[in-house]
């Protein structure tokens, strides 16, 4: 009894969760302009910025590698839970219309800022300086997507090094696994009494890759130090100069999407701003320092369901999805101001006809290019698309990595709202768990060993038939 009453004060005596994340940071940033005045060792990184990425690598990978059990498994236990396909199909038809809604509302800033701005006529950089890359986006990346190559969704690549060795590397599509999931899922439902066992099995497994999820997160205060010291020590900082003017556009347009759009959009739904970024701030911090939407996909799921009230039945769908096709960062502000800079670098008008196709790219494209994401991806396929040189792709480049750090996390920020708005129109939000919310809710142990949590919403899924269902509708506004 003692020692229990010990171990409970020592746990007291610990920051919590959010200061160690602050800490991590604040370290990271510290080890990380040390490893910057080392400066390289006979040409190659020295140790300590080899440490830092070394650190962050391992924490993004060991949240990669949860990412394909974890949508899985919780797409085909959420799709047993709705059972009511009327409003499963309304959920997923209003998700889509907010991704299109605020997609449309970015690149709209995102071309204004680029005519505001003019990053084009004052960067000092010369057209003849780009290159094209290797990575493009195209309009049947959507199907090619969709389509799974196996039943996993995974893909290998091989890679030549400079000194003549190949490296094989493993991928997955997330996309792919949704669209697995989902098969599963109503064939499960189809099979009746015969694929109770199969569920029950499911849920069983989802459960424990929560757990392994739990302990995961547990090391994002390390991961955060790695991620932002390794940031510090190698990005060129230097090459922000030049293209000074466009990374500033990119910057504001991001932090009027982040600061201003969402805010607006959650008080017009009745939800208080404050409760949704205090909960979903352990997202939209990890995808800032690591650059990934993927790799911060199971916290973003997390938080989403724990600390914003989304019921998982709903939430384990709508997160995967926008992870793939939700970037207001990477896919609507981002490629807008971009190609506005290649066109004025290069000396090519833009017709009103080209803003237009601009803004389609940017509400489209995203879900057309789902099977290959990334910035450049978009990029690609929005220049391609207008007849604009690819490349000016290669002139941005340099400072990318500094640029992606805000786009993942207007990115993240985003799939966490979106389903979260919807929930809450829908009448399925756990108000009062939303307006509570914490970082700190991140952590609470509370999955039970069938899959159910102890959120209000969620069960209202489980255990009621689907003819007694109310026609949900949004419930008194939260401040």
């Amino acid at each position: 009894m003692s020692e229990t009453t010990t171990q409970r004060r020592r746990r007291l005596h610990l920051p919590s969760f959010s200061v160690q994340v602050l800490l991590g940071l604040g370290l990271g940033v510290l080890l990380g302009w040390v490893a910057l005045q080392m400066g390289p060792t006979a040409g190659e990184p020295n140790w300590l910025t080899t440490t830092l990425d070394t650190i962050g690598t391992s924490f993004v990978t060991l949240l990669k590698a949860i990412v394909p059990p974890l949508v899985f498994l919780a797409i085909v236990a959420s799709i047993a839970n709705l059972q009511q396909v009327t409003n499963a199909a309304r959920l997923a038809w209003q998700t889509l219309l907010w991704f299109a809604i605020t997609a449309a509302i970015s690149v709209a800033i995102g071309i204004g800022l680029g005519l505001v701005f003019q990053p084009g006529n004052s960067s000092t950089l010369r057209p003849e300086a780009g290159s094209e890359v290797g990575t493009s986006g195209s309009w049947l990346d959507f199907l090619n997507g969709l389509i799974p190559s196996n039943f996993l969704g995974l893909g290998a690549s091989t890679q030549v090094a400079d000194d003549g060795t190949l490296t094989t590397g493993i991928s997955f599509n997330v996309l792919q696994i949704v669209v697995l999931a989902i098969v599963v899922g109503i064939a499960a439902l189809r099979s009746g009494k015969a694929a109770e066992p199969f569920l029950g099995f499911t849920r069983s497994a989802l459960a424990v890759v929560q757990k392994i999820l739990w302990w995961v997160i547990r090391l994002a205060p390390l991961g955060t130090l790695g991620l932002i010291g390794r940031a510090v020590a190698t990005y060129g900082w230097d090459l922000l100069a030049p293209l000074g003017s466009f990374a500033v556009a990119i910057y504001v347009g991001l932090a009027l999407v982040l600061l201003v759009v969402y805010p607006v959009i959650l008080r017009s739904n009745g939800l208080g701003i404050l409760s949704f970024f205090r909960g979903a701030w352990p997202a939209i911090e990890l995808a800032f320092v690591s650059r990934s939407s993927i790799g911060t996909l199971p916290v973003t799921q997390r938080v989403v369901e724990r600390n914003l009230g989304v019921p998982r039945s709903y939430a384990s769908f709508a997160v995967p999805l926008a992870a793939t096709t939700k970037m207001d960062g990477c896919a609507s502000i981002y490629p807008a101001i971009s190609a506005i800079f290649v066109a004025q670098l290069f000396g090519i008008d833009l017709s009103i006809t080209d803003y237009l196709l601009i803004a389609f790219v940017s509400v489209v494209g995203s879900a057309a290019t789902a099977g290959l994401t990334g910035a450049v991806v978009m990029l690609t396929l929005t220049l391609s698309t207008l007849g604009l040189p690819l490349a000016g792709v290669g002139l941005l480049l340099a400072i990318d990595p500094i640029l992606d750090m805000g786009r993942t996390a207007v990115n993240v920020a985003g799939q966490a709202l979106v389903p979260t708005v919807v929930a809450k129109r829908e009448g399925i939000l756990d108000v009062e768990r939303y307006a509570s919310a914490s970082a700190e809710d991140l952590f609470s142990d509370d999955d039970r060993a069938d899959g159910s949590t102890d959120n209000p919403a969620d069960d209202a899924y489980d255990d009621i038939a689907p003819e007694a269902l109310p026609d949900h509708r949004a419930p008194a506004s939260v401040s």
